[in-house]
């Protein structure tokens, strides 16, 4: 009995229409009639109450509901959810549906309504879209029921307490694996790039066809065929990619929810996955004040694994970037020429001119590729129209912000590194590209 009671709502047409007998009862002192109409009106009102009543808590009213979870979900990625409802019941019944989200979401007026039709299963699929890694707690489904009349509700709460991790984008890693061989590149933005001369990386000898270079002639090989053989090469392989991710605190700066650390975390695991699958091989080295995570550059089955580990548990630091204790580590840690996307950002040409000395250090023993952020709030207004003289100098500043974003690049490259200044949505893409195109010119 008590059970029932807490678990009984009274809607809106509930209070509409016992407004409405209130008022006949009012409309009786000046006018007797209407007493007597008022009385009649209760008396119908509260026979419909108890009748919705009775059909709600009656023993043929059954809901079950199940939530579909994918296994992981995916860092700064719409994720679908899905609310399997299944009424049991003869009847139609109406719907309010409220799923308990987690707490990092922040949403606190999530509900669905829906009609479903009597012994029959109903689909509702919303969309989630996690700003932060860690696990993510999902509490009971409450499904508030309501019969044709509406004037009770009824509520049954379905127990679907379950905890899912958020990991860096997964979903970022499956849109790209496929789209960044050349035969098959038709992603937008990323590009086709075309392969200048070949590799020394012998394969096999074959007999010539029209369109092989010429220079691969094997003039040993021909004279005792007595028909042109031409040197096969392949494409060489496993060569060395590390991401290098600052975790200081000019990595903290948010953009559409995500953190500069967090677009630098997602394309590193696209990364990996793509050098991968070129049979290169991907390490990963993660600093701040200190150096935090170390993976040694492989390409064994369960390299993606550890990264993805690696990268779950990163967390943003506060302090600023020792880059002499990168130099350091990168010196010990990583034998042989190697490719280094390094993932940071320069709040100005102070913050790089005290770290290039470094910069250089390391480029000298490696290919060093320096990733860095535009600020596209600023961007975007510095080319905004403006009409006002305060506008104009805070346009200004915009534009000079910009311009120095620019020389940043250009002192990067006339020092030889080389230098991605990209928009924190196009990081990935921008990304590839860079990689392809270093294949693509044997340089590495």
């Amino acid at each position: 009995m008590w059970r029932a009671i807490r678990n009984t709502y009274l809607p809106n047409r509930f209070f509409l229409l016992f407004g409405g007998v209130i008022v006949l009862f009012a409309l009786g002192f000046p006018f007797p009639a209407f007493y007597y109409v008022g009385l009649a009106s209760l008396l119908v009102a509260l026979g419909l109450v108890l009748a919705d009543t009775g059909l709600l808590f009656g023993r043929r009213v059954s809901l079950d509901a199940k939530r579909q979870l994918p296994k992981v979900l995916s860092l700064g990625d719409p994720n679908p959810i899905v609310l399997d409802i299944h009424n049991r019941s003869p009847h139609y019944l109406h719907l309010t549906l409220i799923d308990e989200l987690p707490l990092e979401f922040q949403i606190r007026d999530f509900s669905r309504t829906l009609r479903i039709a009597p012994e029959s299963w109903k689909k509702v699929t919303y969309e989630l879209t996690p700003t932060r890694r860690g696990a993510y707690k999902f509490g009971a489904i409450h499904i508030f029921i309501s019969s044709p009349l509406g004037l009770v509700q009824r509520r049954v709460s379905i127990s679907q307490e379950t905890t899912i991790p958020v990991y860096p984008s997964i979903i970022q890693v499956k849109k790209y694996s496929l789209k960044s061989f050349q035969k098959v590149t038709t992603l937008q933005g990323v590009k086709k790039m075309r392969r200048i001369g070949h590799s020394y990386e012998f394969e096999q000898i074959k007999e010539y066809v029209r369109g092989d270079d010429y220079r691969s002639i094997n003039w040993k090989a021909t004279s005792r065929r007595a028909g042109l053989m031409v040197n096969q090469y392949e494409d060489e392989r496993a060569q060395q990619v590390y991401c290098l991710i600052d975790k200081s605190r000019v990595m903290r700066l948010p953009f559409h929810g995500l953190s500069l650390m967090d677009y630098a975390i997602n394309t590193s695991l696209v990364m990996s996955n793509i050098v991968l699958q070129k049979h290169d091989k991907a390490g990963l080295l993660t600093f701040s004040d200190k150096i935090g995570s170390i993976l040694k550059a492989d390409r064994k089955g369960d390299q993606m694994h550890k990264i993805l580990m690696a990268l779950y548990n990163e967390k943003e630091r506060h302090g600023e970037a020792n880059y002499e204790l990168v130099y350091q580590a990168v010196r010990r840690l990583i034998k042989g020429r190697s490719l280094l996307l390094l993932f940071t950002n320069f709040e100005s040409s102070f913050a790089l001119e005290r770290v290039l000395p470094v910069l250089r250090r390391i480029n000298l023993q490696h290919l060093l590729v320096v990733i860095f952020f535009e600020n596209t709030e600023i961007r975007d207004f510095a080319y905004q129209e403006v009409s006002d003289l305060e506008s104009i100098y805070t346009q200004t500043m915009a534009q000079k912000f910009v311009a120095e974003k620019m020389q940043q690049v250009q002192k990067l490259r006339q020092y030889g590194i080389q230098a991605i200044l990209t928009r924190p949505e196009e990081l990935s893409v921008n990304t590839i590209n860079k990689y392809l195109e270093l294949k693509a010119r044997g340089l590495i």
